[in-house]
């Protein structure tokens, strides 16, 4: 038997906060070495944090990781165990993304990114560029400074492994592994046992399934012990990195770390026999005869062993069922996570929360108090950071601290119903009781008067005061009058957040969070600098119908009770008056339904179909109960307000991102904002299939078709891949 003890982590590291990241890593490297582990792995560009962005630009930011580095080797951190470190390097004029292969206080090998990540929230190739020397390893000068303490002048640099006495180790980060062709096929015919990936992935609602079976599949027909380390919380923007960093041998997962943490540093340790490797692909012909022709990958010789032969002190990983949280579980603990890290990072006090008794602003209280149960959990299991943390925010005095998440929240959360003429009794009770049964702060406040009072200077200014429709006013009154009502609690929430704990004679300011969800966004079915606009939004990207199984969820495992009738309650703005012909409903207001929304969605981001293409898969999905007819007018009226309200996108409070077809403009959906709503040659284009396709009549006659997924003897039924997945929330992961 090799014997070989290995350790991965998760690590909350923070965008250019050198001093909180390196403390991070060097306690990740002393646990490993407690643990007994011969090889420690970091996520990737530990050393500065993953989101610097433009900041990888400034030759500050790499001159600082270098110092870091400088500092880590100079002790005895990397005494006796091999750490791989994530950091930027320049090389000549070109600047790379660098894992920093050291022992015993030397660099062993530096191995820049080959294939970087480009695409939705990433945009590496604007600060690194990827290195295509695949044939050769070169030399690096070391900067002075650092050869000056390591005594040594160059280090190997490029694509290879690192042959030890006793075994073959070699890196595949993050991005490599999703490639077509990834490196660890031709690095495990070379004879590479342990492939270590640092990564910097972030958490999408159902996506670690992809990652896990990722490490799974790179190893169930080829061997080898798969490494994986992740970032784990908010490092500095709208991403909330999920950890699970985990050990995975010969396809099977032998340690797992933890998906949502408030901790800042997490390791898992797992104990893994080499030769298990060998026997797998001694036993696998095909492997064999591959690996006797494989072109040579090129590799540096390490004078030392890993391993450690036959012993019973400890026993040998056994193989664990992968630990996955429902899709309920991961709204309650990713925000959650990511507003703690966002809190005790930003300076502020504590929150506020316009509670409107509606299912979105329910929605992030729930997760607000969930936070509050977290470190309250945390604390009761030792993590004295989270205590300190809890302590310094919640100001409590005399060395008391958080006991219960009720008295926690009540001291960090206040929430405030702003109701006018318009509200229903029912909101206003539902927001109460859900106060009370959190802890918040509950402020109950009537804005008529200030609505009145703009009114009346309106009227002054213009000599006209607007009516609501129902009224007999116009389409363009009975907006206005909305808008000012949502206007004025923004206005409000804003002014509490900052006053309040000048009332209560606390120090600091409330951040204030929003409550729009990722469909209303995509709609545009909000008012431009309303209460969607806040600080953060911890709901902004996940959809209605994922936040009402939330709430489901939540009113049981929470303890909420209330959720369960607020859940049942049908969405409404309550900005228009109520009649007992007339009530005010959101699906009404936007002329589609919240499923019809996650639908476009899909179609629009994930599936990449403008007008003319979803509404051809559209005829697929929804032909057999709809005419072609009946669908254009949907595709039209959608892209109709979708263009018109695109502006909104450029506005929108910065939301944690957590599903695929987010509309967000900042990074990760980029489009424009000004088009021309009417899209004349598209929809002349729908028009025209109309008509060839007799679109006044139904064309599926059998919905089995539906049922069955799409597939029919002839085809003819059968919907396609674009839109049956417009329906499924798992796609685009």
């Amino acid at each position: 038997m090799r014997l070989l003890k290995v350790a991965t982590c998760n690590l909350n590291q923070w965008a250019m906060d050198f001093d909180c990241n390196l403390k991070n890593i060097k306690e990740s490297v002393i646990r490993a070495k407690e643990a007994g582990a011969m090889i420690r792995l970091g996520p990737e560009l530990e050393i500065p944090g993953y989101g610097c962005e433009d900041h990888f630009l400034e030759l500050d930011t790499v001159t600082h990781s270098w110092e870091c580095l400088k500092d880590i080797l100079s002790g005895h951190w990397t005494d006796g165990i091999l750490c791989s470190f994530g950091m930027p390097i320049i090389k000549g004029s070109e600047r790379y993304n660098c894992q920093i292969f050291c022992m015993n206080k030397k660099i062993i090998m530096i191995r820049p990114k080959m294939w970087l990540a480009n695409d939705g929230n990433y945009r590496e190739l604007r600060w690194f560029t990827a290195w295509k020397q695949k044939d050769h390893i070169v030399d690096f000068q070391l900067p002075p400074d650092v050869s000056e303490v390591l005594s040594q002048k160059t280090v190997p640099f490029g694509y290879g492994f690192m042959q030890f006495i006793d075994t073959a180790v070699a890196a595949e980060v993050c991005e490599e592994l999703f490639t077509p062709a990834p490196p660890h096929a031709e690095l495990a015919l070379n004879g590479v046992e342990v492939f270590m990936n640092a990564s910097g992935s972030h958490h999408q609602l159902r996506k670690l399934d992809i990652r896990m079976h990722a490490f799974i599949g790179a190893t169930h027909t080829r061997g080898g012990v798969y490494m994986y380390s992740n970032h784990q919380g908010c490092d500095s923007g709208r991403l909330y990195y999920d950890g699970c960093c985990c050990v995975v041998v010969n396809g099977d997962v032998v340690a797992q770390g933890s998906q949502f943490s408030l901790k800042d540093v997490e390791i898992v340790v797992a104990q893994v026999d080499l030769d298990a490797v060998a026997s797998l692909r001694g036993s696998i012909s095909s492997f064999q005869e591959q690996a006797s022709c494989e072109k040579r990958v090129p590799s540096i010789t390490v004078p030392y062993k890993l391993c450690k032969p036959f012993h019973l002190q400890e026993p040998i990983s056994p193989p664990l069922k992968i630990k996955y949280h429902v899709p309920e579980e991961e709204i309650a603990f990713g925000p959650a996570c990511w507003l703690w890290d966002y809190l005790r990072r930003s300076g502020a006090s504590g929150f506020l929360l316009p509670l409107s008794g509606g299912a979105d602003s329910s929605s992030v209280a729930a997760i607000v108090g969930c936070m509050c149960q977290l470190v309250v959990k945390e604390i009761e299991n030792g993590d004295n950071q989270v205590k300190a943390d809890a302590m310094r925010i919640g100001q409590y005095a005399d060395g008391q601290f958080p006991t219960a998440g009720k008295e926690f929240a009540k001291r960090i959360f206040y929430t405030v119903f702003m109701g006018t003429e318009n509200s229903s009794k029912a909101t206003r009770s539902r927001a109460k009781v859900l106060a009370e049964e959190i802890g918040s702060w509950h402020i109950d406040v009537c804005i008529d008067s200030v609505i009145s009072s703009l009114l009346t200077l309106f009227q002054t200014l213009t000599g006209k005061r607007p009516r609501y429709k129902i009224d007999g006013g116009s389409n363009a009154e009975n907006l206005g009058l909305q808008n000012i009502q949502a206007r004025i609690r923004m206005v409000l929430a804003f002014m509490l957040a900052s006053l309040m704990p000048w009332v209560h004679n606390k120090s600091g300011f409330y951040l204030v969070l929003g409550s729009s969800n990722v469909d209303e966004g995509l709609r545009g079915y909000l008012t431009k600098y309303d209460c969607s606009s806040a600080d953060i939004n911890p709901i902004g990207s996940v959809s209605k119908t994922d936040l009402r199984a939330f709430l489901r969820w939540a009113a049981i495992n929470l303890g909420y009770l209330s959720l369960a009738a607020i859940e049942a309650a049908p969405p409404t703005a309550e900005l228009e008056p109520i009649r007992s012909n007339y009530n005010q409903l959101d699906e009404v207001d936007m002329g589609m339904t919240y499923e019809e929304l996650s639908v476009y969605g899909r179609l629009r981001k994930i599936f990449r179909c403008g007008p003319v293409s979803m509404f051809k898969n559209l005829c697929f999905k929804w032909g057999s109960r709809l005419t072609p007819s009946e669908i254009a007018e949907k595709v039209k009226h959608f892209f109709k307000y979708y263009s018109i309200n695109r502006h909104k996108m450029t506005v929108l409070t910065p939301s944690y991102h957590a599903e695929s077809y987010s509309p967000e403009d900042n990074r990760f959906d980029l489009r424009q904002f000004l088009y021309n709503s009417r899209w004349p040659y598209q929809f002349r284009k729908i028009d025209e299939l109309v008509h060839e396709i007799d679109g006044d009549q139904v064309a599926l006659t059998d919905s089995s078709d539906q049922s069955k997924l799409g597939v029919s003897s002839n085809h003819i039924g059968g919907m396609g891949v674009a839109a049956i997945g417009s329906g499924n929330p798992n796609v685009g992961l």
